[in-house]
Order: C-alpha cells, then sequence, then structure tokens
C-alpha cells in the first residue's frame, strides 16, 4: 500500500481583477505573482500579463527610474543598501529590481541580493525583487520594462535597476531608466585606461565607491582625473553635465550629495522636457523590442525550421557551406511556411 503525499492547500488562480485591486491597494503578495506572471514565457501567460499591464497604465510612470552598473566588486549592493535605506528613511517607497547573473549552462540564478541588502530588505518601504536574467545578452531581465510599470502601479516612486555590470548591460539598462549612474573603485590599476568610454558617455554621474580609509585620497585624486575626462566628453543627457563623485556606502558618506544631484536632474530635465522626451523614445525602442522577441520567437519555434536546423549546422561545423548561405536558406524555408 502506497503512502498518499499530503499537499497543501492549492494557491487560488488570480483574474486581471485581482491581480489589479491586489496592485493598487499595495499587496506585496500579489505584487510579486504579478511580476512572476509576467516573467513568464507561456503563451497563456503573456496575454494575462498584457491584459493587466494594459489596465494598470494609467497608474504608472510617476516614479523616478534609477540605473546603477559598476564592476563585480565596486559596492552596488552596499550603495544601493545604502541610497535606498536612506531614501525610504525619507519616506520615499522604492523598489529594486536586482537582476542576477544567470549560468549560460545550467540557466541558474543566484537571486542572493535580499541576503545582500539585509537591512533594506527589512525596511516596510522597500520592496527587492531578483530576477534571473535567463542568459539575455547584457543579463538584463527579459521584463524588467514590465516589472517597473508593475512597482510604479503598486505606489513605489523610486525604481532602482541593478545590472550585473557584465560589460555588455549598460546600454540595456540605459534605455530602461531616467538616471543612469556608474560606480567605479580605485586600486584596480589605471582605472580609466581599463573603464570603456563608452560606458562613462552613457552615465549621467559617475560615482569612486569606497572612498574611506586609506584609500580616500586615492578616490579624490581619480575624481580630479574623471571630471577632466567628462568635461571633453559629449554627455548623456541633453543639457545636462555629467560630474564624478566619492561616496563610501559602507559608512552612508556622500550619500546624500549624490542623492540631491539626481533630484536637481529631475528638475532640470523636466523644465526642458528632455525628461519626457526620453521616456517616450524609450516607449518606441521598448515597442522595437518586443516586435524582434516575437519575430525570433517565431522563427526558432517554426516547426519547419526546428526539423532543417541540425542539417544546416552539421553543415556550417562540416565546412559545406558559410554562414551567410546558411541564414538565406533558413529564411527561404521560413518564408516558404508563411
Amino acid at each position: 500500500m502506497t503512502e498518499q503525499k499530503k499537499s497543501g492547500p492549492k494557491r487560488r488562480v488570480l483574474s486581471v481583477e485581482d491581480y489589479v485591486k491586489g496592485i493598487l491597494k499595495g499587496n506585496r503578495a500579489v505584487l510579486a505573482q504579478a511580476i512572476t506572471l509576467v516573467e513568464s514565457s507561456a503563451e497563456k501567460h503573456r496575454i494575462l500579463a498584457q491584459t493587466l499591464i494594459n489596465q494598470l497604465l494609467p497608474y504608472t510612470g510617476k516614479s523616478i527610474r534609477i540605473g546603477i552598473t559598476g564592476v563585480p566588486g565596486a559596492g552596488k549592493s552596499t550603495f544601493i543598501e545604502a541610497l535606498g535605506t536612506r531614501l525610504c528613511n525619507k519616506d520615499h517607497r522604492t523598489a529594486v529590481l536586482a537582476v542576477d547573473p544567470s549560468s549560460s549552462l545550467t540557466k541558474g540564478s543566484i537571486l542572493g541580493d535580499k541576503t545582500r541588502m539585509e537591512k533594506l530588505s527589512k525596511h516596510p518601504n522597500a520592496y527587492i525583487r531578483p530576477s534571473p536574467s535567463r542568459g539575455m545578452l547584457g543579463g538584463v531581465a527579459n521584463r524588467t520594462r514590465e516589472t517597473m510599470l508593475l512597482c510604479e502601479a503598486a505606489g513605489f516612486n523610486i525604481i532602482l535597476v541593478e545590472t550585473v555590470g557584465t560589460g555588455q548591460s549598460e546600454k540595456a539598462v540605459r534605455s530602461l531608466v531616467d538616471f543612469f549612474l556608474l560606480i567605479m573603485l580605485t586600486g584596480a590599476g589605471d582605472e580609466l585606461q581599463g573603464m570603456k568610454k563608452g560606458i562613462i558617455e552613457m552615465a549621467d554621474a559617475v560615482v569612486i565607491n569606497k572612498a574611506d580609509g586609506e584609500n580616500k585620497q586615492h578616490a579624490l585624486t581619480m575624481k580630479a582625473e574623471l571630471n577632466r575626462l567628462l568635461h571633453f566628453l559629449v554627455p548623456s543627457t541633453v543639457g545636462w553635465e555629467t560630474k564624478a563623485y566619492t561616496c563610501s556606502a559602507r559608512n552612508c558618506e556622500g550619500i546624500e550629495t549624490i542623492w540631491k544631484n539626481i533630484e536637481t536632474f529631475c528638475e532640470q530635465t523636466k523644465e526642458t522636457q528632455v525628461f519626457h522626451r526620453r521616456r517616450n523614445e524609450q516607449l518606441v525602442d521598448w515597442v522595437h523590442f518586443m516586435i524582434e522577441e516575437k519575430l525570433k520567437k517565431q522563427f526558432y519555434e517554426n516547426e519547419r525550421i526546428k526539423e532543417v536546423m541540425p542539417s544546416v549546422q552539421q553543415a556550417l561545423k562540416n565546412g559545406e557551406c558559410h554562414a551567410s548561405s546558411a541564414v538565406e536558406r533558413l529564411f527561404k524555408i521560413y518564408e516558404n511556411t508563411h
């Protein structure tokens, strides 16, 4: 006689109306379920998610969206905890969307941000959502845009988006946010030599973290060097002067100055309409992204393509054809099925 497993009560399947009511009331459990819904790749979930987002759109767009990037070890999580805690203590409701690296082999994710931001994760005004990047180029989670909208509808007025700093994700994050912050640190050799000029050009502010103890003077020297460089670069945002700052996130020093800089940025760019123009341009970019995503999905899920792909790949490996002819062949097959 086999022993039957006892199962707990099944979670009730929520309707769109349930999601909308729960999110607008700030129900975190419902918000978490909604984010899981928009992250799902299942077609039935995608349809439901789009309906939900459309109904929530009137309640979105009122937050400040801040992207934060930097190489591993620069202290991004410590900085985000210091900034987020400071904001929450000032009655701002702050959501942190921390995009974790996913293994290209296992597709797993560390998802350790709540552990690394222990103090912030316990604050009643904070919400931290780690999301696996699922191997997407640049490490930016596939549904970060939708997740931001859900958080805004739930009443969070500051959205912090942390990227893994892989070197490819910065452009993707820049297309999501209003203000883009680059975190650097001293003591890693020739910092300016190792930092790609293109990444610095995308920043609205550069922060040299860990400016404490014996490292403080090095940080101040690097700040001066960076400000000389930034003076000659085209700014990321029209009419805004990007500057370098120092801080010690561990000691919560310099955080207030950086936040004041972000507030000044928002006031200035809203007055000149640059803020709103960027938001509108990002919407257009979003449409292009979703079209590309949908076409790519349709292409690879095409039954005929799935049939011939192994033989095309083998022909490439055997040197029987080159890449461009393989692409032409695959597209002809795809077009003939429509």
